[in-house]
C-alpha cells in the first residue's frame, strides 16, 4: 500500500466498530484521493446464494441521490418511446440500439426495457448481464406507460439497485465524499431499511451479519448494523 493510503489507515481503529455517524466523518476526514471519490458500502450477509429462496435483490432511491450523472438507455418504440423521451432518457431505440451494444458500444449506466422489447433485448445477455446492465423485472427496469417515466425519473434522482453476489455479500455506492456526514447517513439507513424489507423468505438469522463503510481509494470501516 502507498504512503497515503497507510496514513489513512492509520486513523481507523480496525477493532472498533462505529456508529453510522462517527463511520461516515471518519470516511472523509481518512479520503486522501484527488478525485470526488464514491462512498461504498460493503455487506456481508448470512444468506445462501445457492439456494432459490435466499435470493435479494431490489432497488432503492437514495434521499440524496448518488453524485453521479446518469446516462439512461431505453429499449421501446411507439407511444413507450416517445414517453422515454420526453421523460429525458439519454438513448431511446430498439434494433439500432441492440446493434451498437453488440458491437461494443457501452455508453450508458443503466438499461431499461419495455416488455415487448425483451426479445430484442434477449440478444443482449451476455454483454449486458455480466455489467449488470441487463433490465429486469425483479430490478423494475422492465416497465411502460407512466411507469417507464417514473422510473427514468427515479434513475435520475438517486435510484441504485442491489443484489446479493455469489459470495453471500452485497456491494452498493452511495454518494460521494464530498456529501455531507448526515446525508451519507440518510442514504446509508435508505439502502439498509430497503434490504431488510426485501428478507428473503428461506433467510435464517442475522440478515446482515457485517457492514463495511468505505471509499473508492480509503481503507474500510466497521459499521454498527
Amino acid at each position: 500500500m502507498g504512503k497515503k493510503y497507510n496514513e489513512a489507515a492509520a486513523k481507523v481503529d480496525r477493532s472498533k466498530v462505529y456508529s453510522k455517524s462517527d463511520a461516515a466523518q471518519l470516511l472523509k476526514d481518512a479520503s486522501f484521493a484527488k478525485f470526488d471519490e464514491t462512498v461504498e458500502v460493503h455487506i456481508r450477509t448470512g444468506l445462501d446464494p445457492r439456494k432459490a429462496d435466499q435470493q435479494l435483490r431490489g432497488t432503492v432511491l437514495l434521499p440524496h441521490g448518488t453524485g453521479n450523472e446518469v446516462r439512461v438507455l431505453v429499449f421501446a418504440d411507439g407511444e413507450d418511446a416517445r414517453i422515454a423521451k420526453e421523460a429525458g432518457a439519454d438513448f431511446v431505440g430498439s434494433d439500432d440500439l441492440a446493434k451498437e451494444i453488440q458491437g461494443g458500444w457501452l455508453e450508458f449506466d443503466m438499461a431499461i426495457a419495455t416488455p415487448p422489447m425483451m426479445s430484442v433485448v434477449g440478444r443482449l445477455g451476455r454483454v449486458l448481464g455480466p455489467r449488470g446492465l441487463m433490465p429486469s423485472p425483479k430490478a423494475g427496469t422492465v416497465v411502460q406507460g407512466e411507469d417507464l417515466a417514473r422510473v427514468i425519473n427515479e434513475a435520475r434522482q438517486g435510484r441504485v439497485e442491489f443484489r446479493l453476489d455469489k459470495t453471500a455479500n452485497i456491494h452498493v455506492g452511495i454518494g460521494k465524499v464530498s456529501f455531507e456526514t448526515p446525508q451519507i447517513v440518510d442514504n446509508l439507513n435508505a439502502l439498509l431499511e430497503a434490504i431488510l424489507s426485501n428478507r428473503p423468505a428461506g433467510a435464517k438469522g442475522d440478515l446482515i451479519r457485517r457492514l463495511t463503510l468505505t471509499s473508492t481509494m480509503g481503507p474500510g470501516i466497521r459499521v454498527e448494523r
